[in-house]
């Protein structure tokens, strides 16, 4: 029988005796830890980790570990999930006009730098469908106006479910998603914004750092929320530049490290490192 890597991740209100009960439950059950992480917030009073253990030979099987385990999670009254390392989430990217996080995110899915199948590419424009092709991913153009958003949300809902998507990505999609819509893939969608939120916002946010004369450009990559690009962040970066550099030339840095911020946050949630806690987030990096 060949043996995977398994991942348990939990969260639960904090209280004492839970990493050793963790703990002495996988020894139990012969599970070997690589890898493990927790975090109690005095703050909120929450708790959360995650650990990355390789079951040994006569451990029970993955289906029977998770219902063994239910009456520690019961009594700490955990929300907890278990998976296989090799197990390959299923991600739609949605994305407009700008194809550089797209291209990235496609390159490193094909190369297994990031461990996710990518069954649909959406966009509400039809220009990058050569980059999709290219990639031989399947690319849907779902044109978007104020009189058919409803109609058009309704479509990537019905490809979502159609194709089981674990996750979502705005790879610099260029559209609102209206609340609805939000609260269906709570925790589920990630953006990327061309800035340390919540700074320059709108059209052409790189000349107007420019006109500002700023000396760090960056990105945040976030959990969507009903409240425009204030979601709970994931990652963020910065680089520092000076009046020697123009508006395209920050566009270019900018979108640099777009790509990387970007891809660094859906690499942390398709390994379950990245845990909800309230309006931010806790990472185990």
């Amino acid at each position: 029988m060949k043996i995977f890597t398994q991942i348990g991740s939990l969260s639960c209100p904090d209280k004492l005796g839970i990493v050793a009960d963790v703990a002495g439950f996988l020894k139990q059950e012969g599970g070997f830890i690589l890898e493990s992480n927790q975090f109690g917030d005095v703050t909120t009073g929450n708790f959360f980790m995650r650990t990355e253990f390789i079951p040994q030979a006569g451990a029970p099987p993955f289906d029977s570990l998770k219902e063994r385990f239910k009456p520690i999670a019961d009594y700490f009254q955990m929300q907890w999930e278990l998976h296989r390392l090799t197990e390959k989430p299923r991600v739609m990217i949605m994305v407009s006009c700008l194809g550089h996080c797209l291209n990235a995110l496609l390159n490193k899915a094909q190369m297994n730098n990031l461990q996710m199948e990518i069954p649909c590419i959406v966009s509400n424009h039809p220009d990058l469908k050569t980059m999709a092709n290219g990639y031989q991913t399947p690319f849907h153009h779902l044109p978007l106006s104020s009189e058919t958003k409803e109609q058009q949300e309704e479509q990537v809902l019905a490809l979502v479910e159609e194709h089981r998507i674990d996750l979502i990505v705005l790879a610099r999609y260029m559209q609102i998603l209206s609340p609805s819509f939000v609260e269906k893939m709570k925790g589920k969608i990630i953006n990327i914004h061309h800035s340390f939120l919540p700074s320059f916002k709108g059209a052409k946010p790189y000349h107007q750092a420019h006109n500002l004369g700023v000396k760090l450009i960056g990105a945040t990559a976030h959990y969507v929320s009903e409240i425009l690009d204030e979601g709970p962040i994931i990652e963020q970066e910065v680089t520092r530049v000076d009046h020697t550099a123009s508006p395209e030339e920050l566009v270019t840095i900018g979108q640099d490290i777009e790509t990387i911020v970007l891809a660094r946050a859906v690499k942390w949630h398709i390994e379950r490192r990245v845990f909800l806690n309230g309006a931010k987030t806790v990472v185990f990096r």
